[in-house]
């Protein structure tokens, strides 16, 4: 397989599982040979086995860290503070791409970033759709109001007025507060709806400001 010939079996962004490119070849070992040599030159970034990127100038795109992200960990979405930010409703920038999975919780550390996936119980999986995040790219993402309650389950003590006055979680024009009543209402946590009373209550208060 010639470098120009894994490109057309690729995406645009560059991102593959090496399962792709082994189907329908009669002498997978040679391929896989050719994998490592590419990835020595560099023409090719290893994310974790089996996930690759293939670079410029054989793509036509950046393959986006929220791509990346769903990229390295089936059963995931992207969320918590990496989706809030998208959303703008926090003011700072992630430098971790966040996810939530039903698999084990695990942080990859990549050429092109680190990536952190957060466990959370099946039942819980739920408030993620498909969206375009950049040309020629579908990504799985929470909802505003599913990163917004992820967040708050899976960080300890996250119903304490001090960490919810240091998020500065602003509502976004438009924001959806009976969605997120319903969010809160399904995933069951005490913690949770403690917290959410509070997030609105400083809402109203800047409102009134």
């Amino acid at each position: 397989m010639k470098i120009e010939e894994l490109a057309d079996r690729v995406p645009n962004n560059g991102l593959f599982r090496s399962g792709q490119i082994l189907s329908g070849y009669r002498r997978p070992t040679h391929v896989r040979r050719q994998l490592d040599r590419w990835v020595k030159s560099g023409r090719v970034l290893q994310l974790r086995r089996g996930v690759y990127l293939l670079r410029r100038p054989y793509v036509s795109s950046a393959a986006h860290p929220f791509a990346v992200a769903n990229t390295l960990k089936k059963a995931s979405y992207v969320s918590l503070q990496s989706a809030l930010a998208h959303y703008g409703m926090i003011p700072e920038y992630v430098p971790v791409a966040t996810s939530v999975t039903t698999g084990r919780p695990e942080e990859f550390n990549t050429p092109i970033g680190r990536f952190q996936f957060r466990h959370i119980l099946p039942k819980r999986f739920f408030g993620f759709e498909e969206m375009g995040i950049a040309p020629d790219q579908q990504v799985l993402i929470a909802s505003p109001s599913k990163a917004l309650v992820d967040l708050l389950y899976l960080t300890p003590h996250s119903d304490n007025p001090g960490y919810l006055r240091e998020l500065r979680l602003h509502e976004p024009d438009g924001f959806d507060r009976g969605a997120l009543e319903a969010v809160v209402k399904k995933l069951g946590s005490s913690k949770v709806e403690r917290a959410i009373r509070q997030i609105v209550q400083l809402w109203e208060e800047v409102w009134v400001e």
